[in-house]
């Protein structure tokens, strides 16, 4: 999630649609100057090996967050600093030439990496990036899981990170929702942030990616245990977004409705409840209010004030749908995961995205489907994985199939090349063999959870990072 640095008393204040749409149209980008930003969080936990029991450090404990933290400013990143309550300043995220590094609210640990021109470059951050975590880990006796959840901790085990926003969030969260809690605390997810050069370059991108989200949560499916035990489904993940706040997650409908552009986007993201307001600082808690309100000067928390560009920007990043529009496209459905599936989740959106020739063949695929059809694919996708049937007939193994035919198109037609002279294909290798096989990963976790470990999910941990 986003992290805050400072405030702008100097903006002026929103007066008209044009300065909502500002942020998307800002955006647009010539195809010479798309960028590939691919974010990834990992558990972080103690290392048993080491002394340690497996539970997740809290923030101030001797080589707990904080101290991962302050040890990769060795490898030249620059804090970022937050004010608690109590007045006392914290470390709770990082910035340098590979992006950012953040905290989710229970200490997963995130790299935002930077917006970068091709897949070589960015597994080379991700791997960078990884080094570095496991260096500092390794003195501390931390490692690091990639998986869509935490498959052994309850919520009350879980630690709670020293963010102003996240103490709003927790409080909001059970009003709303019967997961959000979940979603807050215990997941992990990959996610991957992608240009458009227009608003119907965008229109585009956002249906195709919204309609083969199912697919990317089926192939990507990580998260199979809740407690140390089976939880009934391939992505837990994504199946808590389901009940965790209907006003701001979802499939979206309106998105594949005539007339869909940047003013119908910030016209949902007025009516997406507010979260908080950011003055001085500090995070005043707005949870449930209405951004039309500000608009007018009537939200109770800062009355006769009126939001300002940072405003809207910080309410852009509060909505939670399977795609995302900022001013940029985010691809939402992934569960987290190892080095590999880090690189193949890029690799799988570009292929299909940033060609124009593979953008319309994967439109080809799903445009003809319902609305009903959509929804109905995304509620199967996180529980049956590759054997969800899609419409028309078939499953998404066989849609699976078309889809990365399609990206390895629009993969070789981009002709990025590596120092070897090899394309970014390869980054596609093992969600080919995922395909092939219609096993996802959560389906080889299972099968050895119920074979080799002996239904003892703490063997999971063998497969950290």
């Amino acid at each position: 999630m986003s992290t805050r640095e400072a405030s702008s008393a100097d903006e002026p204040v929103i007066e008209t649609m044009d300065d909502l749409v500002a942020p998307m149209r800002g955006g647009e980008k010539p195809k010479s100057d798309w960028r590939i930003g691919t974010e990834h969080e990992k558990l972080v936990y103690k290392r048993a090996a080491l002394g340690g029991d497996r539970r997740a450090p809290s923030y101030d404990e001797p080589c707990g967050i904080r101290d991962l933290l302050t040890g990769l400013t060795e490898f030249g990143w620059e804090p970022v600093e937050e004010r608690g309550p109590d007045g006392t300043s914290n470390v709770i995220a990082l910035k340098g030439a590979d992006g950012a590094v953040s905290l989710e609210p229970a200490g997963q640990l995130e790299l935002s990496g930077a917006p970068l021109e091709n897949l070589h470059q960015t597994c080379a951050e991700t791997g960078r990036h990884l080094e570095q975590v496991k260096a500092v880990g390794e003195r501390c006796g931390v490692g690091y899981l990639g998986l869509g959840m935490w498959p052994d901790k309850t919520r009350e085990e879980l630690p709670i990170m020293p963010k102003g926003r996240y103490d709003i969030m927790l409080r909001h969260m059970p009003r709303v929702g019967s997961m959000g809690l979940d979603m807050m605390l215990r997941t992990c997810t990959i996610q991957v942030n992608l240009d458009y050069q227009s608003e119907a370059d965008m229109v585009q991108k956002f249906r195709v990616g919204l309609a083969l989200q199912p697919l990317a949560t089926a192939l990507f499916a990580n998260s199979p245990f809740t407690e140390g035990k089976p939880n009934g489904f391939l992505s837990y993940r994504s199946h808590i977004w389901s009940d965790t706040d209907p006003a701001r997650t979802g499939m979206l409908p309106f998105v594949f409705e005539d007339g869909f552009g940047y003013e119908r986007w910030a016209q949902y993201m007025l009516d997406v409840p507010m979260y908080f307001v950011f003055r001085e600082g500090k995070y005043i808690d707005a949870a449930g209010l209405s951004f039309r309100d500000f608009l007018d000067g009537k939200l109770s928390v800062l009355p006769g004030e009126r939001p300002r560009p940072s405003d809207w920007w910080d309410h852009l990043s509060t909505a939670f749908p399977e795609v995302r529009l900022k001013s940029f496209l985010e691809m939402r459905g992934a569960d987290g995961g190892p080095w590999s599936r880090i690189c193949a989740l890029p690799a799988f959106w570009v292929g299909l995205l940033y060609d124009q020739g593979a953008l319309d063949a994967a439109w080809d695929l799903v445009k003809h489907w319902s609305m009903e059809e959509r929804e109905r694919l995304r509620s199967d996708a996180p529980r049956l994985g590759l054997a969800s049937p899609i419409p028309g007939g078939g499953t998404l193994q066989d849609l699976g199939r078309e889809a990365l035919a399609i990206a390895h198109q629009g993969l070789a037609s981009r002709a990025k090349l590596n120092a070897s002279g090899d394309n970014e294909t390869g980054y596609l290798e093992t969600l080919d063999e995922i395909v092939k096989s219609g096993k996802v990963p959560a389906q080889r976790l299972l099968d050895a959870y119920y074979g080799e470990w002996g239904e003892d999910v703490s063997q999971v941990y063998r497969h950290s990072f």
